[in-house]
């Protein structure tokens, strides 16, 4: 490969880096074929792109983003994968689903939200993260609960007198 290439790849590597907020450095090595097809798939179906980089590759392109990725570094050592998502706890999800069947991919460190998780012990952690849009889905129901039990009471309220003046005209006559 020439330089001009290395420097494209590397380039394009740090344009992806600082424009995504979530990504999850991996070991895959080990895993035959079949079974990186299947890591592959069910990345796919997660939208979760799966990509293999040299570690000099992903060093320079480290040192050619803004953002400070230097907690990383010492994570990249031996075969590496980088898994880029567009939500925070989906690598995870599917690390741990694979891992099933597996013993392998093996987290090497994660970067979540200017956030860093470095070891494979961090794992149950990231799965237990919540996304945005279930954090707001949390939010909603949290703030309807409030007006949900004004309506019950409301509706209630209104069957209860309804019975008592029932109870009391059966009186009276």
């Amino acid at each position: 490969m020439r330089k001009e290439e290395k420097n494209q790849l590397i380039d394009s590597l740090a344009e992806q880096l600082s424009n995504i907020n979530y990504f999850y450095l991996t070991d895959i090595s080990g895993l035959n074929a079949k079974d990186t097809t299947l890591l592959r798939s069910m990345c796919f179906k997660k939208d979760i792109k799966l990509q293999i980089v040299k570690n000099t590759f992903l060093k320079k392109a480290f040192d050619r983003c803004e953002r400070n990725f230097d907690s990383l570094v010492d994570s990249c050592t031996g075969p590496t994968s980088i898994m880029f998502a567009q939500t925070g706890n989906a690598p995870g999800k599917v690390i741990k689903e694979f891992r099933k069947t597996n013993d392998r991919p093996i987290l090497k460190a994660a970067f979540i939200e200017d956030v860093t998780y470095v070891g494979d012990d961090q794992l149950d952690l990231l799965t237990n993260i919540k996304s945005r849009e279930e954090i707001i889905g949390d939010i909603i129901g949290i703030l309807q609960s409030p007006a949900k039990n004004v309506i019950s009471a409301l509706q209630s309220g209104g069957q209860k007198i309804s019975g008592i003046l029932e109870t009391l005209s059966e009186k009276s006559e």
